[in-house]
């Protein structure tokens, strides 16, 4: 099953994984930055050991199996980000992973996590078999434990600890925090870490299941024949109960961002901060570089994930937006 029904993710639970985070990576930065004269801060969760957030919903999440079910391995989907983030910590627990990954998914997210020894099982993105089929006749066939990328509660817990970290290093909850947003795991966690801060979700033009779930109360499918997008990362095709019952009356439906809008982002990223950002990780960068969400001095702004492909990074950043 996806989610464990007898439990809910909890404030409880985010503060227990941001202290099992602490305990073994050191907190990534909290940058200032300058935007239409305001001056707040970015995360810049792309400089976690795998290059991206998911590490910490990965972590809290295999860090509380049992040794039967480490033993018996855990099956994860992910386009690239989430699976490094299982793989590492499977590798660091002793526990075998399965990550079934689509054939398309960026090389250096391809690489990156066969190189921490997870096995990978591809699939085509459209053909008939989805990925959830797929991971559950992985774990029918062969056993394991489904890591979901987003509808797991140890998961958004996990994901959550990052909130716990802005606030330690602000030394105050931020009125606001904007998320880049796929199945809505990070936006949850968030929320519950930082319950007095507006949570923004931003997701890719045409891709916006979690907005568009919140402004229905239900959960959505993503539109047939959805448009294409450059943020590999936020592109599910629906979030889940357990991400909507978090998010309602907790977070705004947010807002979509363009592709054009993220390469603005990615380069304003590396000429003004230094960083190397993968598209879907400075989508939130790129809602508020776009004027699509009010900014104040306690805003904070997630970058959270810089997994790209080197050719098309450097295509990117000399081309002039």
């Amino acid at each position: 099953m996806i989610r464990d029904v007898e439990r809910n993710p909890t404030r409880e639970g985010v503060l227990e994984a941001a202290a099992k985070i602490v305990a073994i990576l050191p907190p990534t930065p909290l940058l200032p930055v300058e935007i239409d004269g305001v001056r707040l801060h970015v995360k810049a969760e792309n400089l976690q050991p795998i290059g991206a957030f998911k590490i910490r919903g990965a972590w809290h999440r295999l860090s509380a199996l049992s040794d039967e079910e480490k033993a018996a391995g855990v099956v994860a989907v992910s386009s690239g980000n989430h699976a490094q983030g299982v793989a590492w910590a499977a590798k660091r627990l002793g526990t075998k992973a399965t990550i079934v990954m689509p054939r398309d998914a960026p090389q250096v997210k391809l690489e990156g996590t066969r190189a921490l020894g997870a096995e990978i099982v591809l699939y085509d993105r459209q053909g008939e078999e989805s990925r959830d089929d797929v991971a559950e006749k992985l774990i029918s066939e062969h056993g394991g434990i489904l890591v979901h990328a987003f509808g797991d509660p140890w998961v958004i817990e996990g994901q959550g600890s990052a909130g716990i970290e802005i606030a330690e290093q602000l030394g105050h909850e931020p009125s606001r925090i904007i998320a880049c947003c796929g199945g809505g795991g990070l936006s949850a966690g968030l929320s519950l870490a930082c319950p007095d801060a507006a949570i923004v979700p931003v997701e890719p033009a045409g891709w916006d299941v979690v907005g568009e779930a919140m402004r229905r109360g239900e959960v959505v499918r993503v539109q047939d024949n959805p448009p294409s997008t450059i943020c590999d990362a936020l592109i599910p095709t629906a979030t889940m109960p357990i991400n909507l019952e978090v998010l309602t009356a907790r977070a705004d439906p947010g807002v979509t961002v363009t592709d054009d809008e993220v390469r603005d982002a990615q380069r304003f990223a590396f000429l003004r901060l230094q960083l190397v950002v993968e598209p879907g990780g400075a989508a939130a960068l790129a809602a508020a570089l776009a004027g699509k969400v009010a900014l104040d001095n306690d805003t904070v702004i997630m970058i959270t994930g810089g997994n790209v492909d080197p050719q098309r990074f450097a295509e990117t950043i000399s081309t002039a937006g």
